[in-house]
């Protein structure tokens, strides 16, 4: 088996990047993919194969890893999983190549809850890289924070529970929402069996993964009785038409939870300036490297995302909406 320290150029870009996510994956407790991780950053073969996708998010770690699970493979052990990408090597790339990254974690939630229920409503929700929209129906789930009461409809089918540090302003009850709305490249069909089991690939395998799984599917349930105006396209150019669309009697909320970190820096520095322009309120809940500028961005440890309103830090959170510690 080649090292790849025998390959260069994009091939070391590629073996950096699954280096970087095997250290992340290790760091939340995933270890199977840690361990795959760096099984691939060390493997010539392997990043040859990711090497020959399209630059940039095509490559990215979660993606692979979903497709061979959307494809029955093994992401249990490093072993298993090159075996099975190298010899379904075809069939792996295409649905690389057909899908995205588009984790959608009902429970995050929880997170913008305490930061929505601020605001004056009613609200009209607007979720950039909504995927299937699962994240647009914060009053249709219950909530618990840490050993408090619980907040939310009592016959919601889907529970989220959230550990709390620091004086989290936790709401009495759930916002009035009035509209939803999203943009996303690929727009997911929450009533879709089959991009539902795409989002249950891109679950990480570990403890917490037939909590999470169960989430999900509670919550597309939700979404697909209800349907919110997600459209398909470019957050820049369709943000604008899609925030007119919002009633006149409603507080426009546009937000985003792990989707700038896939923006290249200009079409990031191009949202920002979208979004500004805006009326409203902007809730982002990202890893702190996306918009490290901001004051008290960066998290009490790694692998915590940091939460801000209108630009400023109020929060950081686990990026599964499983804890929050407000600033």
């Amino acid at each position: 088996m080649e090292h790849v320290a025998a390959v260069g150029g994009a091939e070391e870009e590629v073996a950096a990047r699954w280096a970087g996510f095997a250290e992340h994956f290790a760091s939340v407790g995933a270890d199977a993919y840690a361990r795959i991780a760096r099984g691939v950053a060390d493997d010539a073969h392997l990043v040859g194969l990711v090497a020959s996708l399209p630059a940039g998010n095509k490559r990215q770690p979660n993606l692979l890893l979903g497709a061979v699970r959307f494809l029955g493979g093994p992401v249990g052990e490093w072993a298993g999983f090159r075996a099975f990408v190298v010899e379904h090597w075809d069939r792996v790339r295409s649905v690389v190549l057909e899908r995205l990254t588009q984790t959608n974690e009902a429970r995050r939630c929880a997170v913008l809850l305490p930061v929505l229920a601020q605001l004056p409503g009613p609200l009209a929700l607007l979720e950039v890289g909504s995927s299937a929209g699962l994240c647009l129906y914060p009053d249709r789930y219950r909530y618990r924070f840490g050993a408090g009461p619980w907040v939310g409809p009592a016959d919601s089918g889907v529970a989220l529970e959230c550990a709390v540090s620091g004086p989290v302003p936790v709401p009495e009850r759930v916002p009035e929402v009035v509209w939803r709305g999203g943009v996303d490249l690929n727009p997911l069909d929450p009533g879709s069996a089959d991009d539902v089991r795409w989002l249950e690939s891109l679950i990480w395998p570990g403890p917490q993964e037939a909590a999470r799984r169960e989430r999900l599917r509670g919550a597309a349930g939700v979404a697909a009785a209800e349907p919110a105006q997600v459209v398909a396209g470019d957050l820049v150019q369709a943000l604008p038409e899609l925030a007119s669309r919002v009633p006149a009697e409603a507080t426009l909320v546009v937000f985003h939870s792990a989707v700038a970190a896939y923006l290249s820096e200009a079409d990031r520095d191009a949202f920002v300036d979208v979004v500004r322009s805006l009326p409203g309120h902007w809730v982002s809940n990202e890893g702190w490297k996306v918009f490290p500028w901001w004051e008290g961005a960066r998290p009490p440890r790694e692998g915590m995302f940091t939460v801000a309103l209108d630009e400023r830090v109020v929060a950081h959170a686990g990026e599964h909406g499983q804890e929050v510690v407000w600033a």
